[in-house]
């Protein structure tokens, strides 16, 4: 398959965001390491090149380069910081250290005519975010500036025949509030690209390909009720109906109403194959008397293989496996920064062992998170499970501090319960990252009535964060805590106060275990 625009990755932090707005216009887009062998590059007919930014200097031993040919292939390339200055230095320009580092807000202050700023004034103010330690000196011959600011004579250029460009600020931040527009003068502007990537038609090309690969095999898959693998079951159903068999472990870990509603729209509304394992009485044995959180994770996840290869024992004979896999799993595991020495277990299956005989589909392996939101109304999911906040793989058991029993877990699911109904009702869930409650292990002196109480403490925690790996405390209303807190000590018996989690990751977490 040809891919219209690939993002050569030379280790920045915001290659990603590089994909995504692309895909916001959408254009597909792939991201590789800078280090892909030239003939696989060319083998993919690219439209155009997008060079990463990256953490080194061009000058030191071991800096990540590419071949010149590529400018020479007549495609536009659009270079973007450490790829503006390799481009420069490969193409025979000076690149020095910045007298001074430029970090965070900048002005061009001076635009010269041209596609990648067509429909800009300077007079209308153009804001831009640089992050650079080094920066262009001297431009290579038959380059000229398209852009100045303060500090960067060269803060874009161009050259003056072939569609060779180079930004030094980086377009792709929302720090940047026209960079969107810049990045479609290059795709549509330059490039000429027409904007074709829908969700219809990779419904339609990944069903064919689906299809294709299963021919009259069966493929399981591990459904958890997450947006990931609910999708993924969706899309193969939608390709090869009966073929697919989802496999629902209930491991009584799960938030009120959870199983059934999982039960409920897969078996009646899409009529999957679904085969539920209703295994809370084991996974609670495991965890009888466990206190330690990362002893309770380690005991969950060998319950759950477990018991998901003695379903596949009742399954019958299946060739595939299906997991939920996503772009920026990919991207990990092949990016150029080198953590694929850490590529993730895949939350969707738990960590399945490498011996089991199956054949891997991974039917969303080219989205983003957004995109598989998209495809999932796409599908005709519902918002609650198209929108549902992200939920650890151990569940609730990591939620009830302390030992996990039935009286706890009920109490848990009583208070998250009101929580989440609450904050529905105020109309912050789908801008809340994760908003639930936990059930700390300790009591206090109540008072309800005229009787004295002795009973449990629950914790509120609500963060907004953007992909989990930081997360800032949601200020929410103090009305809205008050009804929550009210709510909660009135209809939950054996809860007498509620607390609210003002800490933020680092450096705490937003999980307590």
């Amino acid at each position: 398959m040809s891919v219209p625009v690939v993002i050569l990755d030379f280790g920045s932090q915001y290659t990603q965001l590089i994909a995504r707005r692309v895909r916001e216009q959408r254009v597909y887009c792939e991201i590789h390491p800078c280090t892909m062998p030239l003939e696989r590059l060319r083998a993919m007919k690219p439209k155009a090149l997008i060079l990463s930014g990256g953490p080194a200097s061009v000058h030191v031993e071991g800096a990540p380069r590419i071949d010149p040919a590529v400018f020479s292939w007549g495609i536009p390339v659009l270079g973007v910081c450490y790829g503006m200055q390799l481009m420069a230095q490969l193409l025979g320009g000076q690149v020095a250290k910045a007298a001074h580092r430029e970090y965070g807000h900048a002005a061009l202050t001076r635009l010269t005519p041209n596609p990648l700023f067509d429909g800009f004034r300077i007079e209308d103010g153009v804001h831009v975010w640089m992050s650079h330690g080094d920066r262009v000196e001297e431009i290579p011959p038959d380059f000229h500036a398209i852009a100045e600011s303060a500090n960067s004579p060269y803060c874009a250029i161009a050259h003056r025949e072939r569609p060779l460009y180079g930004l030094q600020f980086h377009p792709e931040v929302a720090h940047t509030p026209r960079g969107s527009q810049i990045l479609g003068n290059f795709l549509f502007g330059v490039a000429k690209i027409t904007p074709d990537w829908t969700m219809g038609s990779f419904i339609e090309r990944e069903t064919a390909r689906i299809r294709e690969t299963v021919g009259n095999g069966r493929v399981v898959c591990a459904l958890s009720g997450g947006v990931d693998s609910s999708v993924c079951a969706v899309l193969l159903h939608r390709a090869i109906g009966d073929q697919l068999v989802c496999v629902f472990v209930d491991n009584g870990l799960l938030r009120a109403g959870e199983a059934e509603e999982v039960e409920t729209i897969f078996r009646q509304r899409f009529r999957l194959n679904l085969h539920v394992s209703r295994s809370a009485e084991r996974f609670l044995q495991q965890l009888h008397g466990v206190t330690d959180p990362e002893d309770k994770r380690k005991r969950i996840g060998r319950t759950f293989i477990q018991v998901f290869e003695e379903e596949l024992n009742t399954v019958g004979h299946a060739r595939f496996l299906a997991q939920g896999t996503l772009y920026p799993d990919v991207i990990e595991s092949v990016s150029f920064k080198g953590p694929s020495a850490t590529i993730k277990t895949h939350h969707n299956v738990g960590g399945l062992p490498e011996n089991m005989k199956f054949e891997l589909i991974e039917p969303l392996r080219e989205l983003f998170k957004d995109e598989v939101r998209v495809l999932g109304e796409e599908l005709g999911l519902p918002d609650q499970i198209i929108r549902r906040q992200p939920f650890p793989g151990p569940g609730l058991a990591i939620r009830v501090l302390g030992e996990v029993t039935p009286e706890r877990l009920a109490l848990l699911r009583a208070a998250d319960r009101i929580v989440l109904e609450e904050i529905r009702e105020a109309g912050l869930y789908e801008s809340i990252w994760q908003s639930f409650a936990v059930l700390l292990p300790v009591r206090t002196v109540g008072v309800m009535g005229d009787e004295r109480t002795y009973d449990h403490v629950c914790a509120i925690r609500a963060v907004h964060s953007v992909d989990g790996m930081t997360a800032d405390w949601a200020a929410l209303p103090p009305d809205l805590l008050g009804r929550i807190s009210r709510r909660i000590t009135n209809e939950v018996r054996g809860i007498n106060r509620v607390v609210y989690d003002i800490s933020s990751k680092p450096p705490s977490t937003i999980e307590w275990e």
